[in-house]
């Protein structure tokens, strides 16, 4: 491990059965965007590094409405957590702690949606296209959107101030 890998963390091994071990991923891949925003100021997370606008910020702003979107509406049944822009541009008046806070409590609510039923087999409460697709779908799909988006906040720190690790 070099000097710069300061967030290097050991992925989880739950391994006590399928909804123990997919929702260890699950927080694991959470857990390291939100590692990826520690210590940095306002301005470097909001700082767009790539071509598409994509900052670290956004990545978290984009992830708190998934979160609120795949847990809340499909699975929960919230009607009012349907429409939600995907976008990844954070309204200039919120703070970078309000966006953090959004997305924790995001997390919170999903997480208390998915304990509601640990029976990842069941379907969700309202369909995805039309399907009542089951809770493991929405969970393996938010664990790929969650580390997806963690590879690029990754290379996103990298390239702020070099720091590197999962």
């Amino acid at each position: 491990m070099t000097e710069t890998e300061t967030q290097r963390r050991p992925v989880p091994f739950d391994d006590n059965g399928e909804s123990d071990t997919a929702l260890a991923f699950l927080a694991f891949a959470r857990e390291c965007v939100v590692k990826k925003t520690e210590g940095l100021t306002e301005e470097q997370l909001r700082r767009a590094l790539v071509p598409t606008g994509t900052s670290l910020l956004g990545l978290v702003h984009h992830l708190a409405t998934a979160e609120l979107h795949w847990f809340g509406h499909h699975v929960a049944g919230r009607a009012e957590d349907e429409q939600h822009d995907f976008g990844m541009d954070v309204p200039a008046e919120l703070t970078a702690d309000q966006v953090l806070a959004r997305y924790r409590a995001a997390v919170a609510a999903s997480d208390a949606a998915l304990r509601s039923s640990e029976d990842l087999t069941r379907p969700v409460a309202l369909p995805i296209r039309d399907e009542y697709l089951s809770v493991r779908w929405v969970v393996a799909h938010m664990t790929s959107e969650t580390a997806r988006h963690a590879g690029h906040a990754d290379i996103l720190r990298e390239q702020i101030d070099g720091v590197t690790g999962r």
